[in-house]
């Protein structure tokens, strides 16, 4: 690890993430709410693009769900699984037999985004649902997954932005990191040029859970493995203390009776160029809306 990493409270720890992630592979599902709104409306705008592609890699895929769907979608194309901890590629193949007349290969692969262990334009696309936030090196995950895509590719993703849990962070300003730090959409659409993406659109939504107490928050947050897995963070228990200052702090947020968590999701897609332009010249446009 380099200094800068030393000296970067927010960076994670990918030991960390995948063990979270392989605990809370029997409960994800029942608690991944957002997950699967965001899914929805990811295969719903994958309506509006033609593609045909022969090979699809969904990076992150969690319990699998989004590869079963995008096999029901593309039924002739190969779907490759692709997670970081092993527990969620067994949940994936644990449910691939309910879903056998769509899901018509195994094809899992346990390994980091920032690393993908594929060849070079391998893939006609690369799908990700709300897991380019555990990547240390956004621009080397966009290298990675240009580097894996064939020309004229398409990358489609969802991520979150930095309005994520804004509650939760501003209830925990205790000099310790709790919240992961995430990327603004802007900032991700200039990694994506420099990657050598053409015409990037993307987006922004927000979506508002909500909880009777601080208690219901963290128990969903960990039952899809969401934990803090930052460099910042405290180490070791927190005693009874933290959490009863949490709850008082989180209480200025309630409305009607319900403590809100906020997550503000980045939607994006873009094609791999025939060949990467040179930075500042030829880069297409990006497209920014933003929803509230």
């Amino acid at each position: 690890m380099s200094d800068l990493n030393v000296q970067d409270s927010y960076w994670m720890d990918k030991a960390r993430v995948r063990a979270s992630f392989d605990r809370a592979a029997q409960t994800y599902d029942a608690a991944a709410i957002l997950q699967k709104l965001v899914r929805t409306e990811m295969l719903s705008r994958l309506d509006l693009v033609k593609i045909k592609p022969q090979v699809i890699l969904d990076a992150g895929c969690g319990t699998g769900h989004g590869s079963f769907a995008l096999q029901k979608k593309f039924s002739s194309v190969q779907v490759i699984s692709l997670d970081i901890a092993l527990g969620m590629l067994q949940k994936t193949q644990q449910q691939q037999p309910l879903l056998s007349k769509i899901f018509k290969q195994k094809n899992l692969i346990c390994a980091d985004i920032e690393h993908l262990p594929l060849a070079n334009s391998s893939l006609g696309m690369v799908w990700s649902n709300l897991a380019l936030q555990w990547c240390n090196d956004l621009d080397g995950a966009f290298n990675q997954i240009a580097r894996v895509l064939q020309p004229n590719g398409l990358l489609m993703f969802s991520t979150f932005g930095p309005d994520t849990l804004k509650e939760l962070r501003a209830a925990t300003n205790n000099g310790n990191t709790h919240v992961s730090r995430f990327i603004d959409m802007h900032d991700i659409g200039d990694a994506l040029t420099r990657a050598g993406f053409s015409a990037p659109v993307l987006d922004v939504e927000h979506y508002t859970l909500t909880y009777d107490d601080v208690k219901a928050v963290m128990k969903d947050l960990k039952a899809i493995g969401a934990h803090n897995a930052t460099a910042g963070r405290a180490r070791g228990l927190q005693g009874r203390g933290f959490l009863q200052q949490l709850a008082q702090n989180y209480e200025q947020f309630r409305v009607d009776g319900k403590l809100p968590a906020t997550f503000e999701v980045v939607y994006g897609h873009a094609w791999k160029s025939e060949s990467k332009p040179d930075l500042g010249i030829g880069v297409s446009p990006i497209t920014f809306k933003t929803y509230k």
